[in-house]
């Protein structure tokens, strides 16, 4: 795998918990769901883990988002994880963009 796939699993993970992070609309999505929606989310960000490892990228933001997925039950420690998650995911995924994708001449 290359960075960029790495980028957009980010760029998908980062929108998920950009969703996640809006107050109350996030509160109402996880609550509706049952807490499933924080299930999906753990999974999104295994499988975004599995994704960098094997693209050589950061796993630190794949880290980030399994312990936001584990703690955000709680209320406001959730927001609060959501939206760090978020920027942390996004901050990688615009990272992992820039990095050249092999021996190109053209970066």
């Amino acid at each position: 795998m290359n960075p960029t796939t790495s980028a957009v699993a980010k760029g998908i993970a980062g929108g998920y918990e950009l969703v996640l992070a809006i107050p109350f609309l996030g509160g109402l999505i996880v609550l509706s769901s049952g807490w499933q929606a924080l299930t999906l989310s753990l999974v999104i960000h295994l499988i975004v883990l599995g994704i960098s490892i094997g693209s050589q990228t950061s796993i630190a933001p794949s880290i980030c988002g399994i312990v936001t997925a584990l703690l955000a039950w709680i209320p406001v420690v959730g927001w609060l994880l959501h939206t760090i998650a978020c920027i942390v995911l996004f901050v990688s995924a615009f990272a992992d963009a820039r990095k050249p994708r092999g021996h190109s001449k053209y970066y």
